[in-house]
């Protein structure tokens, strides 16, 4: 029977005794899961008052986060994921634009909202490793039931997004949405009843939710918890429990591959994966290294469904269209852009006429919407159209392709660059861990572009010997070879994992991080820029009459 909520998903686990849920202290079957989550059920409906039945969580992977996702499916209360990397004013007001009646934390996150006006008295605070947490939870042991006025529609989730190019926004995402995405992601992934499933990635964000548990909690696959993502701890963790299904964030496979590699690294469990943005390089490695292939995909926590995988198609490719209103358009004239015209090396040589945002001309009715954000919603939603806001084109043979954010253009001598195939062309460097590509202003007219790459610690730019490198990638057009670089050893991210562009491209080669400059043509010469050049540089656009461009 196909179940239309996550509710009955749940309660049909009732008197499965395999596996549900694993740390390394202890393992509940899911006939364990479910009973741990109608007791916290009990416990959200006593506490209940009027208003949104909200149910903020702030908490690390551990097993009560996963209980009290059940919990809120149950009693039919929405659970926000609080971003543990958020802090100070912006935490607030994340926080306080979700209306929430209650907050599931520990002392950790008592401390990091220490001070917040969040709009919950703390009376309404459950902290799970508090004295009286246990006893009131024990209190509340019943018979898994659902509340009777759960359907598909009733809401289960508002899911911040990463706000790696904005202001994040609240994601609504239903019972049923989240339902039917269990179904779907089984058949997608290959996720069955045996998988074990690792979740490294934080519960707060989309990957987690919609891609691991809600598949795992469809096909009765066991579920692997960690507190937190460790590229150290990754191998040592899939051969204890024997995974064999993880997701991931292309950061996290980059970090995962700059691990020193072993003779026995393909001695493992793991068959596949499912994740964003690793690199048709990093794909290659790791299934060469570790023997498990990552299935990169397409999807948002407003919407999926857009994009069918062919693994047929080239290693760069998402898919094809998963039917014939999901296009590629001109923002503008919202006409069908053109094929993309391929060379040798992959690279779009009509980039031009052939890039434009990726559209749902079906989807607008799929789109929950954002929570309390009427102009966001206008933004996703228009013409009767589902606009992604992301870049993409489609290739002679009906593949389509990723191209980027919408803000991934960069101008530079008139000429549009896309910031992703530089950023690729740098992730092929062994010894860059992740890399972000921007456009910052030019002193005399248009962009330049930038990138912000992130190596190990004891690697200086020296080592790298990045002009050489640059010169030998054939795909690489001199316009995108990047003129400004910034160097770290810990480039700011989302807690997902992904890369704070926005942030970065505000800070420019203004930030407090080493920043090489290219000046002048021919191949690149990079050399530091100092605090007197910066301000030479400053005086540049002062004199241009540019002073406006810089922050």
């Amino acid at each position: 029977m196909r179940h239309e909520t996550i509710a009955d998903l749940l309660l049909d686990r009732v008197g499965d005794d395999r596996p549900g849920l694993r740390t390394r202290e202890r393992t509940w079957t899911w006939d364990e899961v479910v009973r741990e989550s109608a007791a916290r059920a009990s416990l959200a409906r006593e506490l209940r008052a009027p208003g949104p039945f909200h149910i903020g969580v702030l908490l690390d992977n551990v097993p009560e986060y996963v209980f009290w996702l059940g919990a809120a499916a149950l009693s039919g209360a929405s659970i926000v994921g609080i971003n543990s990397t958020r802090r100070g004013a912006y935490l607030e007001q994340e926080v306080r634009h979700a209306d929430l009646q209650l907050v599931i934390t520990d002392e950790a996150g008592l401390k990091l909202l220490d001070g917040l006006d969040i709009g919950v008295d703390r009376d309404r605070f459950l902290l799970v490793d508090g004295e009286e947490y246990a006893g009131r939870v024990a209190a509340h042991a019943c018979e898994p039931v659902r509340d009777p006025e759960i359907t598909a529609a009733t809401r289960m989730l508002l899911l911040f997004t990463s706000g790696t190019t904005g202001a994040s926004k609240a994601a609504i995402c239903s019972q049923g949405r989240l339902a039917a995405l269990g179904y779907a992601n089984c058949a997608k992934f290959g996720v069955t009843r045996d998988d074990v499933t690792y979740c490294c990635m934080p519960l707060f964000h989309g990957n987690a939710v919609m891609a691991l548990w809600t598949p795992s909690l469809t096909a009765g696959a066991c579920v692997t918890l960690v507190p937190t993502f460790s590229a150290s701890g990754f191998l040592p963790d899939v051969r204890f429990y024997g995974v064999t299904f993880f997701t991931y964030v292309g950061k996290a496979i980059a970090y995962i591959l700059a691990t020193p590699e072993a003779a026995d690294d393909a001695d493992n469990t793991l068959t596949h994966a499912f994740g964003t943005e690793a690199s048709p390089e990093d794909q290659a490695e790791f299934l060469r290294r570790f023997g498990c292939r990552l299935i990169e995909g397409y999807g948002s926590s407003e919407g999926s469904g857009m994009i069918r995988l062919a693994p047929e198609g080239p290693a760069s490719a998402l898919g094809r269209p998963a039917h014939g209103g999901v296009v590629v358009v001109d923002p503008e004239t919202r006409e069908p852009r053109p094929r993309a015209a391929l060379d040798e090396h992959g690279r779009v040589t009509n980039a031009e006429e052939a890039i434009g945002e990726i559209v749902d001309t079906e989807g607008a009715a799929k789109f929950e919407g954002y929570y309390k954000n009427d102009a966001a919603n206008a933004e996703r939603v228009r013409h009767g159209w589902y606009w992604t806001g992301d870049l993409g084109y489609v290739d002679e043979a009906g593949y389509i392709y990723f191209a980027g954010r919408s803000g991934d253009w960069i101008r530079v001598d008139g000429e549009n660059i896309s910031a992703l195939l530089s950023e690729r062309v740098l992730r092929r460097h062994p010894q860059i861990v992740a890399a972000a590509v921007f456009g910052v202003p030019d002193a005399r007219s248009g962009d330049q572009v930038m990138a912000a790459i992130e190596v190990p610690e004891g690697v200086g730019f020296e080592d790298l010997g990045l002009p050489a490198f640059l010169a030998e990638q054939a795909d690489l057009g001199t316009k995108g070879t990047p003129r400004y670089v910034r160097v770290s050893h810990a480039l700011p991210a989302t807690g997902s994992g992904k890369l704070r562009k926005k942030e970065m491209q505000h800070d420019g080669w203004r930030t407090d991080d080493a920043v090489y400059r290219w000046v002048g043509r021919g191949e690149p010469h990079y050399t530091l820029m100092t605090g007197e050049d910066k301000t030479a540089l400053r005086e540049e656009f002062h004199a241009n009459g540019r002073r406006r461009f810089l922050p």
